[in-house]
């Protein structure tokens, strides 16, 4: 028996201190063509036939009608009739220490090059999560073509959600638990380059009010969750820049509303009263809350993949995902396992009459109903939620958008341009122009014609670098074969298991 156990740990142990297979990015070259492609201008819907687009280095310098002709050695990417849009952009992810082999790869295989990572650590180094330090030299080592990986835009805090959430050997600043804190926190996430605090559900109300006051001084904005114990006006009004997930009205718009912002008992009361929330939905109050957010420039991210998930965990046609194959053995059976018999127990107690797909109906009437109001709507899917894969999934928001009443181009937006102007580096990104990065997406077909054409990618350039069909299949392979190993599974378990993060999300 002592054998065995000494086996087993000798075999666990050699798991986890195996080393990782690496990817190679592809040669960069000084200068690159693409000839003859039809370029997508995103912002009007207008298609420019024909071009020539000549790249040098990460930039795009020139683009025309003729053909461009240069002496140097030169990559020519044929563009004849594919379609030429700007990378894509997922603005709701969740990275983790092992994003490098379970998610990078498979962002770029599907045109996304650009995330924001809405999670992040404390004041030490998480055996998990990641933090801004690796994500901004991820962004270096993208820059000098050491790394695949997608560009990390504006990076965030950990999640603040009260006390309850924070471990206990934390430095007490961050469990925010009276606004005398904010100052500590606001000071400590600028010295860490963070751009924006995640707020979460659970926030006190009047230490949310004073972060919100603060942190433009700091150069910080607020980014998440509308905290439970405002109301949606407050928070909107109180400067918060960006709203995710389809719930934010829901929440909001009935009558009984109030019942939801007390501290002591709203878990409860919302879990029995789901169906009343969708049923009594005030129309009007939401139409008035979707205007002030387009007046104080307030975007919002719906996520719509999370609620479909809970809309369809009882079905087999949804969770035998053939991109299940890009997911280790320890998350499907740790994690999405125990959250798809959950909802599907829920689902199945009330077949013709399931809360969640109501739910997730109703998100998406707002969503057209937000846009026709002006409001920005940002694309995110929420990786690494339950049957959320990274990249595959931003195509299937796309279609959802569009199911929700978004045209095709103004789903495009909502992955391009919009974000880029959320972030304020529209000058750089988010558009097919002189002078942008080549951050680009080669399409085999038309998108605007049917959104579904956005999955039937030719090829990848991320900062100029051209990623051919081959090394799109390369990179999905990769990670196909790095989740079902079994060294990755041990080292992801026990990345979970060490991290006091991880701990009390759960205990939570």
């Amino acid at each position: 028996m002592i054998a065995i156990i000494v086996l087993v740990i000798i075999t666990i142990t050699g798991a986890y201190l195996w080393p990782t297979s690496t990817l190679q990015p592809p040669v960069s070259f000084e200068k690159t063509i693409i000839n003859n492609v039809n370029i997508i201008d995103v912002e009007t819907g207008n298609i420019a036939y024909n071009q020539y687009v000549l790249i040098e280095k990460s930039r795009i310098t020139k683009i025309d009608s003729t053909k461009i002709n240069v002496s140097e050695k030169v990559l020519i990417i044929d563009g004849t009739g594919k379609f030429l849009i700007p990378g894509l952009w997922d603005m709701h992810t969740h990275s983790n220490q092992h994003s490098e082999w379970l998610h990078h790869p498979l962002y770029i295989a599907n045109g996304v090059t650009s995330v924001r990572d809405m999670s992040g650590q404390l004041n030490e180094k998480d055996s998990y999560w990641v933090g801004s330090k690796e994500r901004m030299q991820w962004n270096k080592e993208l820059e000098s073509n050491k790394r695949v990986t997608p560009r990390y835009v504006l990076q965030s805090s950990y999640q603040m959600d009260g006390e309850k959430a924070i471990p206990e050997d934390a430095p007490d600043f961050f469990k925010l638990q009276n606004p005398l804190q904010v100052d500590s926190l606001l000071q400590f996430y600028k010295k860490e380059n963070v751009d924006f605090i995640k707020v979460y559900q659970q926030l006190p109300k009047e230490t949310y009010k004073v972060l919100a006051e603060k942190a433009a001084g700091y150069g910080i904005h607020l980014a998440g969750h509308k905290p439970m114990f405002l109301s949606l006006e407050e928070a909107i009004n109180w400067g918060q820049r960006s709203f995710e997930h389809g719930r934010i009205f829901l929440y909001e718009c009935f009558p009984e509303a109030d019942s939801l912002k007390n501290p002591t008992n709203w878990k409860q009361y919302f879990s029995k009263s789901k169906l009343k929330i969708v049923q009594q939905f005030d129309t009007v109050q939401a139409k008035e809350l979707m205007r002030l957010m387009n007046q104080k420039d307030a975007y919002w991210t719906p996520t719509l993949q999370t609620l479909k998930f809970e809309a369809n965990a009882h079905k087999d046609s949804f969770t035998n995902n053939e991109n299940l194959k890009y997911v280790t053995n320890v998350r499907k059976q740790l994690w999405w396992k125990y959250d798809t018999d959950y909802n599907k127990e829920k689902n199945l107690e009330s077949l013709g009459n399931i809360v969640s797909e109501q739910f997730f109906e109703a998100s998406k009437k707002q969503v057209a109903m937000a846009n026709k109001l002006g409001v920005p709507i940002m694309i995110g899917t929420d990786v690494t939620d339950s049957y959320v894969f990274a990249g595959f999934s931003l195509h299937d928001e796309l279609y959802e958008l569009t199911r929700s009443g978004l045209s095709n181009l103004e789903a495009l937006q909502s992955a391009t341009i919009i974000p880029a102007k959320f972030s304020n580096i529209e000058e750089d990104y988010g558009s097919v122009e002189i002078g942008k990065k080549a951050d680009l997406v080669l399409l085999n077909k038309n998108p605007l014609e049917n959104i579904k054409n956005s999955q039937n990618i030719y090829g990848v350039l991320l900062s100029g670098v051209y990623y051919d069909v081959e090394k799109l299949t390369e990179l999905k392979e990769f990670t196909e074969t790095a989740a079902s190993s079994f060294h990755m599974n041990v080292k992801t378990f026990i990345s979970l298991l060490n991290s006091p993060l991880i701990r009390v999300q759960f205990a939570d």
